[in-house]
């Protein structure tokens, strides 16, 4: 098959649409429903990131992605009681894919409500029961098992996409686009990201554990597949917060930054044991537990209409208690697509517990931003690499 149909590109007004091979064939199947422009969008740029995470750490990977950047990504070490309870997910056995799957969804689960999902390797039983609680359009990975095939035909009523691609399939060297009729041409972005990339260590701090060295990579991997400005948040394994698309690079650490520390707070012991009702759907989970976290002291459980989702009322979660729990986050590394232009940036990472940084260097501010990390016992590697995504 040389090309798809699709039924509207990215609105209902444009029409017709398709994917296609401009030789051969396409690299892919659709085994189950009928993906969209976006859905491809997504999965392609998602199963880049997935390949070169298992590439890179040697673990399975995966991703959820939407409009065309990452909301999570992760690699499968295993998951501790918090994040489990974080995640719905019960004391049942996980694959390796499926807790890379379970971190991926887990580290910004409101954005990731209607996302695609992009596995590294096969899908497994293990991993299409976590995938069927969720709410997503589909799913790419290079193979599913049988079991794990039935499983996610059955979802949404037998329409659930399902998309198989080669993973022996390597594209042209020169990629192209088309913006107002003109063409873009250009080489493709095969950088490798290993450990090549940290050892110019630039702070004070030399120290790079191999935890923080593999850490690094999940970021800067992540950011070579997030549009651009962007930054990543990455702790054990798995990316906690990515702020994608801003055209400031402050804004970028402020949006990542709050995302880290939103999936710090969702650990929380009050925020672990909130009294939902059993028949609370996850995604109003979600949106109640991230009002619960954003909200002031007792002002949001004041709302009479909020607390229908509970059994009894919840104790508030204090801003002193945020505060201290907030201040427990730590080791956490800290990649950026450019250079940070300001010490800003900085500052707001050390406010979530940010240890380990990779940029590019090259800003006329570059002394500023070294001293603002060796204020803060930071170790900051210059990896000259820029990794802007468009």
């Amino acid at each position: 098959m040389y090309q798809l149909e699709l039924k509207y590109g990215c609105n209902p007004n444009q029409k017709p649409a398709r994917i296609f091979a401009k030789a051969g064939t396409l690299p892919l199947q659709v085994l189950s429903g009928k993906p969209g422009y976006i859905n491809f969008l997504d999965a392609l740029n998602g199963w880049q990131l997935v390949r070169e995470l298992r590439q890179a750490t040697g673990l399975p990977a995966a991703a959820s992605f939407k409009h065309v950047s990452p909301a999570g990504a992760a690699v499968g070490l295993p998951l501790p009681d918090t994040l489990r309870r974080s995640c719905f997910i019960q004391d049942e056995p996980l694959s390796v894919l499926a807790c890379a799957y379970a971190r991926a969804r887990g580290a910004d689960r409101m954005s990731s409500f209607g996302d695609w999902i992009c596995l590294s390797d096969p899908c497994d039983a293990s991993t299409a029961r976590l995938i069927t609680r969720e709410v997503s359009d589909g799913v790419i990975a290079p193979g599913y098992d049988l079991d794990a095939l039935e499983m996610l035909k059955r979802k949404r009523g037998g329409f659930y996409n399902i998309v198989q691609i080669d993973a022996s399939y390597t594209p042209e060297a020169l990629e192209q686009k088309e913006v107002f009729g003109i063409t873009f041409e250009q080489e493709r972005n095969t950088l490798e990201i290993d450990d090549a990339l940290f050892m110019n260590i630039v702070s004070a701090k030399k120290a790079l554990p191999p935890d923080a060295k593999r850490d690094l990579k999940i970021a800067m991997i992540t950011l070579k597949y997030t549009q651009s400005n962007s930054v990543c948040f990455v702790k054990n394994g798995q990316a906690i917060g990515i702020g994608a698309g801003q055209q400031s690079r402050i804004h970028c650490t402020r949006l990542a930054g709050d995302k880290a520390d939103n999936w710090w707070l969702r650990q929380h012991e009050k925020t672990l044991n909130l009294p939902f009702l059993e028949t609370l759907k996850r995604p109003d989970r979600d949106n109640a537990i991230d009002r619960y976290i954003s909200g002031e002291s007792g002002d949001v459980l004041a709302d009479g209409a909020w607390q229908t989702r509970f059994t009894h009322q919840p104790e508030a979660l204090s801003g002193d208690e945020k505060r201290a729990w907030l201040g427990q986050l730590t080791d956490v590394t800290l990649g950026s697509d450019a250079f940070f232009p300001f010490r800003d940036n900085i500052d707001r990472a050390a406010r979530s517990g940010v240890r380990y940084v990779a940029e590019p260097g090259g800003s006329i501010r570059d002394d500023a931003v070294i001293a603002a990390c060796d204020q803060y016992g930071m170790t900051l590697g210059f990896t000259g690499l820029r990794l802007f995504h468009h």
